[in-house]
């Protein structure tokens, strides 16, 4: 029987922008990455499910959030990416990292991870104290904006290659298939006890047409077995102390949010990430 979880805790995890949690701390380049993962989210579930000199795992890396906070927090982090570009950006953060005396390490591999036991290490089978992830949103995100003659453009709003099996592109029920594959592999990763944290949001196929991304998401973490722990909201806003949410939304967000209210949906700006969190037994 497929579980359902409340909302029962906040993480303050954009108190400050996402530029700003990654300055200095990630190079230049990573803005190219159309999903990134917040630093100060990945730093929260690390800090909170594993100890220091644990495994920290993300098959699907992307530009290397997950390795790079592990590596800030102590741990060893291992990352896989099927996108090349996206691996070989994983990696420059990794040796931005170490070149600054953290004391972890970190581990980047290019491949499919729904056949990840063949790219991991057979060393980390067993040992994984923490599985850290999100999977992609559908084939484009809001991306970055760059100025032109005839105006505004997007940039860097692609995932990658369609052609190589990324789970972008795929549609909603083989996206869900896959990840039921990663999971199942990443299972066993993990060791005895240990957790996996999914971060995800609704989204929206059509205009009218919301997809519960959550609870499809943690309905196939129950399939390969995983144990429902808990399910927390992410800020990707800023809370004051009088309570006032500042919302960090770009202009792309702003405008969709706009343009379905004139034609008279009832659409509100996306503040936060759902995070499952479940268990190995």
């Amino acid at each position: 029987m497929v579980e359902t979880l409340p909302i029962s805790e906040i993480w303050l995890t954009c108190q400050i922008p996402a530029r700003d949690q990654r300055r200095g701390r990630y190079v230049p380049q990573t803005s190219s990455h159309p999903a990134k993962m917040l630093p100060h989210l990945a730093a929260h579930a690390i800090s909170s499910y594993t100890t220091p000199g644990e495994l920290v795992f993300d098959p699907m890396c992307g530009a290397g959030t997950t390795l790079v906070e592990a590596m800030h927090l102590g741990r060893q982090g291992i990352g896989v990416d099927i996108e090349p570009r996206y691996s070989a950006l994983a990696e420059a953060n990794v040796a931005l990292a170490s070149s600054q005396r953290v004391t972890g390490t970190g581990q980047v591999f290019t491949g499919d991870a729904t056949g990840l036991l063949d790219l991991v290490p057979a060393s980390a089978v067993g040992r994984v104290g923490l599985v850290l992830t999100s999977p992609p949103y559908g084939r484009g995100t809001h991306g970055l904006v760059r100025t032109t003659s005839t105006g505004l453009r997007k940039r860097d709003h692609q995932y990658g290659d369609r052609e190589r099996g990324n789970l972008a592109y795929v549609g909603w029920s083989r996206l869900f298939d896959g990840f039921a594959s990663i999971l199942a592999a990443s299972y066993h990763l993990l060791r005895p006890g240990g957790t996996v944290v999914i971060t995800c949001r609704t989204v929206r196929r059509e205009r009218d047409d919301l997809i519960d991304l959550p609870g499809e998401l943690l309905a196939v973490a129950q399939s390969v077995g995983l144990v429902p722990v808990q399910r927390t909201a992410a800020m990707l806003a800023a809370v004051r102390d009088d309570g006032q949410i500042v919302h960090r939304a770009n202009m792309f967000g702003l405008r969709a949010v706009r343009r379905a209210r004139d034609e008279g949906i009832p659409v509100h700006l996306l503040v936060h990430e759902d995070v499952l969190i479940l268990r190995r037994c």
